[in-house]
Parts: structure tokens; sequence; C-alpha cells
């Protein structure tokens, strides 16, 4: 008996996704790379590496695959998302807030004149100094109505999350049994301007 002919499903044809460029807001895409300029400034991303089709039309920019695979279809939603933070972080900006916990030794902690560079000091009882440069557009400050708490604010929603988390692993709990010892630097909001949701 000859084995039954398996069945492939058939290919999307065209798989697409539509970004809004509101009002204030130039986008401008030339060979996958894709620029975004708004009141707080501009953010450039490249795409390169990814086989999708950018093109701004009137209002808005279009992101598409012709004849994607599934994973290739995946890749439309996540340039789109890319462009719409790029969009959000040169009109609203972001915001990363931060709290210091400890049990007995009182963190001390250190912003420098700049506010790119924050140094860490009495972290467990330890003499070692931590310090973390911020990435390139991002800033801290001391939050004055609530004590042990920093934010981190930026256009670009990598950078200003990776600073964050810069500052939370330079404070982790070596040799200790992390349930007992809570004490670090963790983010406790974060999101937009304004917009922001606490975890």
């Amino acid at each position: 008996r000859p084995e039954e002919a398996r069945t492939k499903m058939p290919r999307t044809i065209n798989s697409s996704r539509a970004v809004k460029i509101p009002q204030g807001v130039t986008v401008t895409v030339s060979a996958r790379i894709v620029k975004v300029e708004g009141p707080r400034g501009k953010l450039q991303r490249n795409f390169k590496h990814l086989n999708v089709q950018i093109e701004k039309k009137k209002s808005e920019v279009e992101v598409s695959v012709w004849f994607g695979n599934r994973k290739h279809i995946a890749c439309v939603r996540t340039v789109a998302s890319h462009i719409q933070n790029m969009i959000t972080g040169v009109t609203k900006g972001y915001e990363y807030k931060m709290r210091f916990v400890y049990a007995h030794f009182p963190v001390n902690f250190t912003i420098d004149d700049s506010a790119t560079k924050v140094e860490i000091r009495n972290f467990l009882g330890e003499k070692v100094v931590r310090s973390v440069p911020m990435l390139e557009g991002v800033t801290i400050t001391r939050t004055k109505e609530i004590k042990d708490e920093v934010v981190l604010v930026g256009n670009d929603i990598d950078l200003v999350s990776q600073s964050a988390a810069n500052i939370q692993q330079s404070c982790l709990v070596k040799n200790k049994d992390i349930r007992k010892f809570l004490d670090g630097i963790y983010v406790s909001a974060k999101g937009p301007t304004n917009h922001m949701k606490y975890i």
C-alpha cells in the first residue's frame, strides 16, 4: 500500500501590520533603516537582519512579509512593535522606577552630577563600591517624595530597561539563601512617562 502523501499547510500569501504615525512625529525609512524624530529627540534602528518589507504610506508605516513561514511572519509584529516603541519614546519617553530593599544594612546610593553614573555602597555591609554607568541618553534621579526610590528616564526603551537591569544585576546576593536575603534594588514600576504600570 503506497504511503499517503503528506499534505502541507498552504503558505500565507501576505502578512502585514501598520503602525500609525502621530502628529509631530516624522518617520523616514531607507533600506530597512527606520529613523523616528519627535519632540523629545531622534531614534534610529536597523532591521537589515530581518527579511521584511518596511514602507511609509502617508500617515503610517507598513511592515509586510510575502509567502513567509511561521517564524518569518512572527517578525512582522516584532518590527511593528519596535517602531511603535520608538514613536512612544520620542513623544512620551520611558520611565523605570526602582526601589531599594534591605533588612539591616542600609544601601548608600549616590548619583554623580551628570546623572549618568551611580555608585552603590554598603550593600549587605560589603566594603566594595559598585559603580554602574547609565547607557547613552538615560538619566537617573532620586524621588523626593518616596525614600529609597530612583527613577530612570530616557527615550530608547532598550537602553532604559538595560540600565535598570545593570543596576539590579550589580546587587545580587552571592553564597546565601536568596529566599532569606532579599536585599537588592528592584524595578517597581515601568512604562511610558505618566503611564507607568506597577509590577
